[in-house]
Order: structure tokens, then C-alpha cells, then sequence
């Protein structure tokens, strides 16, 4: 199995490192001829603008809506945004995941913060039962589901922070920030 990190903007370095831990191949994805040999991809967090803006001009964009049509993506936080539908503003996204996404919901860089999340799927299928110490910095919420898109994780007060859709998955947290590595070991049961 190899997968793939953007490493346009943003802490794709900790992605590759996590992916190494599980002793999982890893490679660092810049032109559309590094998705070629990919079983999936992850886009990291940084800035989603940025990382569009970076996409567009590398010629990235057509090549991830069609890896994404047929092999496993995880965005996170900017990630996240970058594979929604809509973000109520213009910027380029991939437009892969039945998401609407709302940039920076929780506040500037100062108002990060984090919690614990409780997340049956993940628990199932990583075969633990402990909650999900999750760390959101400048973090967008999935302000709603549609399509064949659900639900897997939201915070007490309802808002959503992780969903998915078939072999996508979006989080608004950054799991490579954590030694939790369970979000890597799902991400990798979604992968063909």
C-alpha cells in the first residue's frame, strides 16, 4: 500500500511521519505524475486557499477530482475544505465530498483548542473503546451532510467536525498532531 501527501502547503511532514509509523509507504505528492502508483491521499491542513491556489497552478486540479472519483482521500482542516462542495465563498475546491464547509468557524489561531470526541466507528474499527483526543487549531465545522455523505464525529453542542462519504473522509481536526494514530489506521480501512 502507498499513499500520497500533498506537500503543496501546510504539515504534510507529519502525515508522512505518521504514515511511517504504521510502516505504510508514503510519498510526497506535488504534480499530477506523483498520484500514478497512489492507493490514496491525504491533503494535510495549512491554509485552503493557499492550497488551491498552489493546485491550480501545478496543474493538480483535474488529476485529484478523477483520483478521488476512483481511490480514498483524507482532508484535514484545510483539507477538509478543499474536498467540499462549498465553502460560501469563491475559491478553488475539488468539489468531491457532499459537504458545506464554514472556514475558521472557531475563531482566529487564539481560539484553538481541544477535546475529546466520542466516535464509534473509529472505536469499531480500530478495536479500542477509548474517545478521540482530538486538537483543532483555526478549525472549519462541516456545517452540513447531504447526498451519500454521513456524519462521524460532531462536538457537544452539535456542530459537525468529521464526516464521511464512501472512501472519503473529512475531518476538521488535525490528527498527525496527536501519537493517536487511529484517524491514519481508519483512513487506511477505506483504501481499496
Amino acid at each position: 500500500m502507498k499513499i500520497g501527501v500533498l506537500a503543496l502547503q501546510g504539515d504534510f511532514a507529519e502525515h508522512v511521519a505518521a504514515l511511517k509509523k504504521l510502516s505504510v509507504e508514503a510519498s510526497e505528492v506535488r504534480l499530477p505524475e506523483h498520484l500514478k502508483e497512489l492507493d490514496g491521499l491525504i491533503i494535510p491542513g495549512g491554509e485552503s486557499t493557499t492550497i488551491g491556489k498552489l493546485a491550480v497552478a501545478y496543474n493538480l486540479m483535474d488529476s485529484l477530482k478523477i483520483f478521488g472519483q476512483r481511490r480514498a482521500i483524507w482532508g484535514t482542516c484545510a483539507g477538509a475544505i478543499f474536498l467540499s462542495k462549498d465553502v460560501s465563498r469563491d475559491q478553488p475546491l475539488l468539489g468531491l465530498m457532499d459537504i458545506k464547509v464554514q472556514r475558521n468557524a472557531f475563531g482566529r489561531q487564539i481560539d484553538s483548542f481541544e477535546t475529546d470526541l466520542d466516535i464509534p466507528e473509529l472505536k469499531q474499527a480500530t478495536g479500542t473503546t477509548e474517545n478521540y483526543h482530538a486538537v483543532f487549531i483555526r478549525a472549519p465545522i462541516i456545517e452540513s451532510v447531504s447526498g451519500d455523505a454521513k456524519i462521524l464525529a460532531s462536538i457537544p453542542d452539535g456542530r459537525i467536525v468529521a464526516a464521511q462519504q464512501g472512501h472519503l473522509l473529512a475531518t476538521s481536526f488535525h490528527p498527525e498532531l496527536t501519537d493517536d494514530l487511529r484517524f491514519h489506521k481508519y483512513f487506511l480501512t477505506l483504501v481499496d
